[in-house]
């Protein structure tokens, strides 16, 4: 298996923690945001001890700066979108929402790419789409009537397709470090721009929810966001979004073998993961070889 193959496998489990945490913290949404950011972006920073990243980040050009800021903007409308999404929608109609982007991803990949989008790769996208339906609609149950959560994580999974296209581009030229910090430290400045405008609460957390939020920044930040940053520039941005399908099923995993949640799958877990396993093979199959 390819470097970048194991290291998307590792990313898609990493970020599969990442609802599990955000459902055991009690703190606001745009708060948990803005603090998974920071700590993700400070876990990084001593990577800028090595000259040669100091070297990198000083020698960028206009265009590099302005292409990782709007990226970063981009990151911190997701995450805020998002996590804000849950306080007015289910919990499955968010999921479904959010992890739509590869819909987004594949046709604009090969508008700006020239990725080719084969038959198969497009029965592999609708299959796993498939999949996140099943799985999270029949563990869940979808409800209606909840237009403005529905909307904003519509909102956050359009980003999120932004986002991985914006990566995939900038990652030929970038270190991964370099890129990184870059644009979680955007996000970071964005979010807390939004926070002071939302009035969140910045204080007061507890110890208990700041362990929970520096969780979600070692685990899904840094070996799911980042280490999904790195292999962005060795696979195709429609094979890697729709490899993040596998999030569903991997925190429903994890919700049945944590003791403090317990969740047995249901036949629609077993069913809709199913699905979206197939559906990743059938979207990187065909996929074209690219240089390591």
């Amino acid at each position: 298996m390819k470097r970048a193959h194991v290291a998307l496998f590792i990313a898609i489990v990493s970020v599969s923690f990442a609802a599990v945490l955000i459902v055991s913290t009690d703190a606001r949404p745009l708060t948990i945001a803005l603090y998974r950011m920071l700590f993700t972006t400070l876990l990084l920073t001593p990577f800028f001890v090595l000259q040669r990243y100091r070297r990198e980040l000083a020698g960028l050009a206009r265009r590099d700066l302005l292409g990782l800021g709007a990226i970063g903007v981009v990151l911190a409308a997701h995450f805020a979108f998002w996590i804000s999404s849950l306080d007015y929608t289910s919990v499955a109609s968010s999921v479904i929402l959010v992890t739509a982007h590869p819909v987004l991803v594949a046709p604009l990949a090969y508008h700006f790419f020239r990725e080719k989008v084969s038959r198969v790769n497009v029965g592999g996208i609708t299959l796993s789409l498939l999949g996140v339906v099943v799985l999270v609609g029949g563990n869940y149950n979808l409800e209606a009537g909840t237009l403005h959560g529905n909307l904003l994580a519509m909102l956050g999974g359009a980003a999120a397709g932004v986002y991985i296209l914006g990566g995939r581009r900038m990652r030929h030229t970038l270190s991964t470090p370099v890129y990184a910090v870059s644009v979680y430290g955007v996000a970071t400045v964005v979010l807390a721009g939004i926070v002071l405008v939302a009035q969140a609460p910045l204080a007061g957390l507890g110890a208990r929810n700041v362990g929970l939020i520096l969780a979600m920044a070692l685990v899904p930040g840094i070996f799911g966001h980042t280490l999904y940053n790195w292999a962005l520039k060795y696979v195709r941005a429609s094979v890697a979004s729709v490899s993040l399908l596998g999030e569903p099923l991997g925190s429903t995993m994890l919700a049945f073998a944590l003791p403090w949640i317990s969740q047995v799958p249901s036949w629609y877990t077993l069913a809709g993961g199913a699905c979206i396993l197939m559906g990743i093979y059938l979207a990187s199959r065909s996929a074209e070889p690219e240089p390591l």
